[in-house]
């Protein structure tokens, strides 16, 4: 029989021993496994320990400089777009930027802001040069380049003001010439005269303030004296004025009023022209329409009035040639010139002067005898009498009714026959007229029209006349312009420009005329 392990009976024997030994197991375990937690614990405190040594100013900063540098970004930010690009107090954006990158080398915004605020200087450089602020235009390019702009772009800059710099070594002298010529009152009347220098000044530096202030005043009195110019009724004087001075500023403030002043001028001497015309001052009337037609040339009224003043010209001209007051005559011819009468009419006045210069010269014959005189004077009727059969009115020259005539008042200016013969030839001439341009034949109705205006020149009818024959010649004209004849239609518009030049229909039939191809001089 086996014999039981001592500790087994011995077990058995005493379990209250088991338990305790049991017990004593557990808590051993325990307090093993407790040393170990320590152990970790306090291997882990040490390594947070070693790591907050290391980590600790990293941490801080980020801590403490993050809001700051925003706050610095927002003010460099909000400097820039005010355009305080740097100051000496440190709020410019230059100044804040590179505060920012003091704290945060990396940080991207800060260089952005920096590249944005040298462009901005570099602009800020371009205005003050364009404004005359030559020393505030490199202090702006100075800070450009510090802050690296393109290199080509600083120099482009750069050289603009060293020319600026230069020329602006003569503006004192050219601005010093324009005040002494100001003061003198040459305003313009060469290139060493106010305005030109102030302009010169102007070209160099365009807002340079005291040469626009220069220029402001002797505009003014520019403006002043074209002013007194129309008011004396020199308006062409008083227009190149006005034109000058727009040419130097066309906003001055006192153009309106000088240019309003000038209108009114131009009002007032076409009135005069045309009280003038109807009271046959006709020198003053044509001074007066020419006056208006310098400053308006395409005005109708002092058109129309120059017209009627020519007619008026040859009318008197040739009544004056009539009495053999040939100086005045002559005088009268020229005028008429001057102001654009026709070839024709000059034409046709010449031949009346001539035949009065030979009805007088003849008139002055020395030696002739009563019946040779009465000899010739018959001659005369009869010539006359034939020449009114024919319809030779006063063509051709040297055998017209009206020649005849002519040297028949000559021969014998008081002879009752003569007396009848020209009272017989103004019916005879205006029926002439009437009949011919009912019959259209208008080239023969204006012979008979001239040999009117000849014996009666200022006759009541003769305006509506005139009328009459320049509608025919351009109804005439219209008619053959349809058919493609072209000269003839030229032919027309030269005789109702004579006749009639402010014939309403005139202008139309002219384009018309153009597009057919015509020329119209």
């Amino acid at each position: 029989m086996e014999r039981e392990p001592p500790h087994r009976s011995h077990g058995a024997a005493h379990p209250a021993l088991d338990r305790v030994r049991r017990e004593s197991r557990w808590w051993w375990l325990q307090a093993r496994h407790a040393r170990r937690v320590w152990r970790w614990a306090l291997l882990a405190a040490a390594a947070v320990f070693v790591l907050l040594v290391l980590v600790r100013k990293p941490l801080a900063d980020w801590f403490w400089d993050e809001p700051q540098i925003e706050q610095l970004l927002a003010e460099g930010d909000r400097a820039l777009a005010d355009g305080r690009l740097t100051a000496v107090d440190g709020s410019g954006a230059r100044e804040r930027y590179q505060a920012v990158l003091a704290l945060d080398g990396d940080r991207p915004q800060a260089r952005q802001g920096l590249a944005r605020t040298g462009a901005a200087a570099l602009q800020q450089s371009r205005e003050r040069l364009q404004a005359g602020d030559l020393d505030g235009s490199a202090q702006a390019l100075a800070l450009a380049r510090e802050l690296q702009v393109p290199r080509a772009e600083a120099d482009a800059v750069a050289q603009q003001l060293q020319a600026r710099r230069r020329a602006g070594a003569g503006i004192g002298a050219l601005l010093a010439q324009a005040r002494n010529a100001f003061a003198a009152g040459r305003l313009d009347d060469g290139d060493s005269s106010a305005l030109p220098l102030f302009q010169r000044v102007l070209a160099l530096q365009p807002d340079y303030l005291p040469a626009l202030e220069g220029r402001e005043d002797a505009l003014s009195d520019l403006l002043q004296q074209a002013r007194a110019q129309a008011a004396r009724g020199e308006l062409a004087t008083a227009a190149a004025i006005l034109q000058r001075a727009r040419q130097f500023d066309a906003g001055h403030s006192e153009l309106p009023a000088s240019q309003e002043a000038l209108a009114q001028a131009v009002d007032q001497r076409l009135q005069q022209g045309q009280r003038a015309l109807k009271r046959q001052q006709l020198e003053t009337a044509a001074d007066s329409f020419q006056a208006v037609l310098a400053v308006t040339s395409d005005d109708p009224t002092a058109l129309r009035g120059r017209e009627q003043t020519v007619q008026a010209l040859l009318a008197r001209s040739q009544k004056r040639a009539d009495d053999f007051q040939f100086e005045a005559a002559d005088k009268d011819a020229a005028l008429a010139a001057g102001l654009g009468a026709s070839q024709a009419a000059q034409q046709q006045l010449a031949q009346r002067l001539q035949r009065a210069r030979q009805a007088r010269q003849s008139l002055q014959q020395p030696g002739i005898s009563a019946a040779q005189r009465e000899r010739q004077l018959r001659d005369r009727l009869r010539q006359i009498d034939r020449a009114e059969r024919a319809g030779q009115w006063i063509s051709p020259p040297g055998h017209s009714a009206f020649d005849a005539l002519r040297e028949a008042q000559a021969l014998a200016p008081r002879d009752s026959r003569v007396k009848a013969a020209a009272a017989r030839l103004l019916p005879a001439s205006r029926s002439c007229f009437d009949d011919n341009l009912r019959q259209n034949r208008v080239q023969a109705a204006g012979a008979c029209l001239q040999a009117w205006q000849t014996l009666a020149p200022t006759a009541a009818g003769l305006p509506d006349a005139r009328s009459r024959l320049a509608q025919r010649w351009l109804a005439i004209g219209s008619e053959r312009l349809g058919r493609g004849d072209v000269e003839f239609a030229a032919s027309a518009v030269e005789q109702v420009r004579r006749l009639q030049p402010d014939l309403a229909e005139l202008a139309a039939f002219e384009d018309r005329l153009r597009h057919a191809g015509g020329h119209i001089d």
